[in-house]
């Protein structure tokens, strides 16, 4: 006894010396050490079974029991029945005895390791485990304890880790659903017993739901209850996560459960009296810990006031009743019986909202909102985007759910919430009913006018509710808290984001009813539209300055306020475009050349006033708005070229003038901005524009009009000095080039002219290609700086037009190549010269790239073997290497733009890059892949993997010449096989990769394995089969036992399957035992317990849990084995 407290005294000096700040870190790695062999030692538990009982050093506490949780998980399969009696037997008595006096993280951790042993041990071993816990529950004094048993016991017996055999885990699940009926009526009971207790007035059912706040219905728990009560939720909300949904959950128990949802809805004064507050109500908890130990009683609060503690506790029950409540709604598989349940759960929700969104004189429903507690308003508005997006369907139709009042009770939760992420929360709400809504109508041709008349009202509110939450006019004040500057995670300000979610619903609902959304939008516009229009009257000119004279504060507020506004109204003008065109067009026809007349007009106004350019009183405020204003007019205009293509093709014929003025004046309205002292988000509009003119449009008669003519001399005209921003140049040198060869709509390929406008492009390219040109004539070691600036210019422009034709018609191609012969051929010579500059020849290999992607045909044969083999030349294998090794670098870029570029070689069809294919096959497999084996190169491992997978599928003769017929017919002699050697080295690149931790390339890899399998029957080869088959089945199957890509496990056990399946008899009788054999860290007996488990399963479902039943127990013996002392025998 002395030595136990000599050790006892001992441990807690090591522990509070272990903990203080003094101790230096190679002391307490010291103490660890010290720690954990004693903790190894035969018997330590009965010494830690001493020190639990005799000190009050939490340390030490803490120490001890995690001697016991270590004990119980890893060694208890070691430990002799004897001492498991007296464990199983001391730890409750102690927990009996300690659980008031010791800290709550104490009580539960001793509750956890109890747990622990009923894992293991209930019921053969451990047989009253559970109805201790029961018992407990029943206790009042104990009751407490009881709930933290039962809710660990849920987290640990229900969802076991994988320190358990799969029959044992579905032992436990079995044992614990056939408890589920008693315990969720003890549950019920509580809650039951201490709701009647408490209320004050007959109890009337929620759905005639009582006037006035809920102060009127309920006392003020006292802690003990109100923890109790806490305790009940929170296993029921665990309880809920994995019971299936049945009749154990009774009316009862759910309409238990909306009693105390009803405080979340709860707004009580801060200091009132009166005879129903509780006496013993503690202020000094705040939100209560499920494990807090309950202060003693003490009188505290008898002067009968309701404390701030005691307002955010009965808040936290109605957050605990929530989230049981969300747990059941998010399950999506409801059966028939429960139904039922689910309407009335819904029913008592409805009067939650009714009761959330009521007005009275003291609140306003958003004052109401903003004094709730947040995480209430939030586990409710999760309940209701469950409610819509899982379960409208069945309830929608249901006489007994008033959806319409939901509906309108919904739109005045919606915009009365008191932050931003609790609206966004609520619009992604109306989205999900949206889409429901459109999806039935759709399929329900013959009511739709009903259905849609059935939620007109509430559609026609919501639309013009979030039109006016975007206008300054109406919603100043929250508008200008958001942030339009700092971009989030999808590169866009809080602004964009609140913009652009409003304007999806405002699309939504002009899908449903676009007449009316029409009707509604169009006079605002027009409105805003009205002010800019008319601010010419207000510009006044002295010199060469132009000044808007509008200088009173309140005049320069309401302008800021109206362009904000015209510029969103703009945005959801564009984003309605297209609801105009398709099927619709002509209904609508009139309604989008009213939009499309205007949106001319103001760009037109913006340009000849060049309002951009004004001096301004408010220039940091003014000026970005008239800038915004004009280049969302431009954008909004963009928006509707799919529309002006439609009336191009349809009714030009009839409206030739029309349509004429229409793009003229947007040509007109565009080409005054293409210039560098243009701000360049107006700059980049205009370009935008006129790219879609031309690529979407395509008129005829674009290319006669004077504006296009001008564009035409400025870029061929333009030098250094006034040469345009990159990206601007770039897209009006693809507007000029489209113009010149895409197609021409509605006319005959005789009427296209072809010769005209192939000279034309020929010249545009020949001013565009000037200096790049001539380069060749530089005094070399002078101009090698000047000469990588033009290449760096020059390069991504004639990229971008040969990308934006790639999808065109061969003729379209050929012009294209025609123009651009000289530009490659240099490019070619140039190459060579920059293959020791990463970043010019990645600039380079971009072009040459996308030249292959689009005009291979157009280059021919002859001149491609010739840009091939430079390449292959040049790309030595220091080079490669070299490049590679700088990881993330533009060398590295340079190797994967090469690999792409071959990735294309070796998918054309026919026989004409054929012979090019041993030397890729060697450059990819004795160059490039002994470099990336063994290093991570994630970005050069993809192209390369890419490159032997299309060298494989799409060149398979290449190694098999075995005919489709031969392959067919069974035993019609052996496979032909050729270049054997290449095709071994890519399957073992393969599986080299199958070891290593990168997720990426492991997945890419299996799918490009299974494609293979797929299109060629890889598995079934017989060079695969016989040498290679079952070490890629090893291979895969170490990685699930291993946990090493558990993101992948479904694939990784389909791709067994089919593996396995090319011989089940063999996988079953040859490879199965050899693998278990082989299996380290597992004896005879566990062996043959983990064949006999191991059905002889052939359909895919049987397969996958035979599998992961394998897996699961292989891993469970190993850790057994492996926590078991040395000399331990086992039976």
């Amino acid at each position: 006894m002395a030595s136990e407290e000599a050790s006892l005294r001992a441990l807690e000096s090591l522990m509070t010396e272990f903990f203080h700040s003094c101790t230096t870190n190679e002391r307490k790695r010291e103490i660890e050490e010290l720690l954990n062999n004693f903790a190894q030692q035969t018997g330590a538990w009965r010494h830690c079974l001493f020190f639990l009982s005799n000190t009050r050093n939490e340390y030490v506490m803490m120490y001890s029991l995690t001697v016991f949780e270590n004990l119980v998980n890893k060694m208890w399969i070691g430990v002799a029945s004897q001492d498991k009696m007296e464990i199983r037997s001391c730890l409750p008595k102690l927990l009996l005895a300690q659980h008031k006096s010791v800290p709550y993280f104490i009580r539960n951790k001793l509750c956890k390791v109890i747990v622990d042993i009923g894992r293991q041990d209930w019921p053969m071993f451990y047989h009253d485990f559970f109805t201790n816990t029961l018992q407990l529950i029943q206790s009042p004094a104990l009751a407490q304890l009881g709930l933290v048993m039962l809710k660990t016991t849920s987290e640990e017996l229900a969802c076991p880790r994988e320190d358990l055999s799969v029959a044992r885990k579905d032992e436990l699940r079995k044992l614990l659903l056939e408890q589920v009926p008693t315990v969720l009526g003890l549950l019920t009971g509580i809650l039951e017993t201490y709701w009647d207790k408490h209320s004050v007035i007959a109890s009337t059912p929620p759905p005639s739901p009582t006037s006035g706040e809920s102060g009127n219905l309920f006392q003020a728990l006292d802690s003990e209850s109100q923890q109790l009560c806490c305790l009940v939720l929170e296993c029921l909300a665990h309880l809920f996560s994995w019971i299936p949904l049945s009749t154990s959950i009774t009316p009862t128990l759910l309409a238990s459960i909306f009693h105390f949802a009803r405080f979340g809805c709860d707004l009580r004064t801060k200091h009132k009296t009166g005879p129903f507050i509780s006496s013993n109500s503690s202020s000094s908890n705040g939100h209560l810990d499920p494990g807090t130990v309950p202060p003693a009683s003490n009188g505290g609060g008898r002067n009968g006031q309701q404390s701030e503690g005691s307002k955010e506790d009965r808040a936290r029950l109605g957050v605990l009743a929530m989230t049981c409540v969300n747990e059941l709604v998010s399950k999506n598989c409801v059966p028939m019986d429960f139904e039922e349940y689910l309407l009335r759960m819904f029913q008592q929700t409805f009067f939650l909202l009714q009761r959330l969104t009521r007005e009275n004189n003291a609140h306003t429903i958003k004052s109401r909102l903003q004094e709730l507690d947040e995480s209430y308003l939030e586990k409710f508005t999760d309940f209701l985007r469950l409610f819509v997006s899982v379960h409208l369907r069945r309830i929608e139709s249901s006489p007994q759910f008033p959806i319409v009042d939901f509906l309108a009770l919904l739109f005045k939760y919606t915009f009365n919430q008191p932050t931003h992420e609790g609206y966004f929360a609520c619009l992604d709400i109306w989205t999900v009913f949206l889409d429901f809504l459109t999806t039935k109508i759709k399929s329900r041709l013959a009511d739709r006018e009903s259905v849609l008349d059935r939620y007109k009202d509430a559609l026609v509110l919501l639309l013009s509710e979030v039109l006016n939450r975007i206008q300054f006019r109406y919603n100043q004040a929250q508008l200008e808290e958001l942030d339009d500057e700092t971009l989030d995670d999808d590169q866009q300000t809080e602004w964009q984001r609140y913009l652009r979610q409003s304007l999806e619903v405002v699309a939504k609902v002009m899908e449903l009813l676009p007449s009316h959304a029409f009707s509604t939008l169009f006079p605002v516009l027009q409105e805003n539209l009205d002010v800019y229009l008319g601010l010419q009257q207000f510009i006044a000119t002295t010199g060469t300055s132009r000044r808007l004279n509008i200088t009173a504060e309140n005049d320069c507020r309401r302008l800021h306020c109206s362009l904000r506004d015209l510029s969103s109204l703009l945005q959801a003008v564009g984003r309605l475009a297209e609801h105009f065109i398709g099927e619709v067009f002509a209904a609508r026809f009139s309604d989008a050349l009213a939009v499309v007349e205007r949106l001319v007009d103001v760009t037109c106004y913006g340009s000849q006033t060049s309002l951009y350019d004004l001096e301004t009183a408010v220039p940091s405020v003014l000026k970005p708005d008239l800038i915004d204003v004009h280049a969302q007019a431009l954008a909004a205009l963009q928006a509707y070229s799919h529309w002006l293509a439609q009336f191009y093709s349809e009714v030009h014929s009839q409206n030739q003038s029309q349509f004429l003025n229409l793009i003229t004046s947007a040509i007109d309205a565009s080409s005054p901005l293409i210039t560098a002292k243009v701000p360049e988000k107006l700059l980049l509009s205009s370009c935008h524009l006129i790219v879609s003119i031309t690529s979407t449009v395509r008129p005829v008669f674009l290319v006669t009009l004077p504006a296009v003519l001008n564009i035409f001399n400025l870029i061929t005209t333009e030098n250094q000095t006034h040469r345009l921003p990159q990206e601007a140049h770039l897209l009006v040198c693809r507007a000029l080039s489209n113009m010149l060869l895409l197609p021409w709509p509605n006319l005959p390929e005789n009427e296209q002219e072809w010769q005209t406008r192939s000279s034309n492009h020929a010249s545009l390219l020949t001013a565009l290609t000037r200096e790049y040109l001539t380069s060749g004539h530089f005094p070399f070691s002078h101009h090698k700086i000047l000469l990588k600036a033009v290449i760096q210019q020059t390069l991504p422009v004639l990229r971008d037009i040969v990308d934006s034709i790639s999808g065109e018609s061969t003729k379209s191609r050929q012009i294209c190549y025609q123009s651009l012969q000289e530009s490659v051929q240099v490019s070619l010579s140039l190459f060579p010269v920059f293959i020791q500059h990463p970043d010019v020849t990645d600039e380079m290999l971009a072009f040459f790239l996308t030249l292959f992607q689009a005009l291979r045909v157009q280059m021919g044969v002859a001149f491609t073997g010739q840009i091939i083999q430079t390449f292959l030349n040049m790309f030595t294998r220091e080079q490669l290497a070299a490049s590679i090794l700088q990881e993330g670098s533009a060398g590295c870029r340079v190797v994967q733009k090469f690999l792409k570029i071959l990735q294309v070689v070796v998918q054309e069809p026919g026989q004409a890059f054929k012979p090019f294919l041993p030397s890729i096959l060697s450059l990819c497999m004795e160059q490039v892949y002994p470099v990336v084996a063994e290093r991570s190169s994630p970005d050069v491992k993809t192209e390369m993997f890419e490159l032997l997978y299309q060298i494989l599928h799409q060149n398979w003769r290449y190694f098999f010449k075995t005919s489709v017929l031969t392959s067919v017919q069974r035993g019609a002699g052996e496979e032909t096989m050729e270049n054997e050697a290449q095709f071994i080295a890519a399957m073992q690149a393969f599986g080299q990769s199958f070891l290593q931790p990168d997720i990426h390339i492991f997945k890419q890899n299996l799918s490009y394995l299974e494609s293979l399998n797929s299109k060629h029957k890889l598995y079934h080869r017989k060079l695969f089969r016989t040498s290679m088959l079952f070490h890629f089945i090893n291979v895969l199957l170490q990685v699930l036992l291993h946990k090493s890509h558990d993101l992948l496990q479904e694939e990784i056990t389909l791709a067994i399957y089919n593996m396995a399946s090319v011989d089940f008899d063999a996988f079953y009788s040859a490879f199965m035992p050899e693998f278990l054999n082989g299996c380290q860290g597992v004896d005879t007996s566990q062996r043959a317990v983990l064949a006999r488990n191991f059905k002889l399963e052939r359909d895919l479902p049987s397969f996958t849990q035979s599998m992961q039943r394998l897996v699961n127990d292989l891993r469970y013996y190993r850790l057994c084995n492996s926590s078991l002392p040395t000399g331990t025998i086992k039976l």
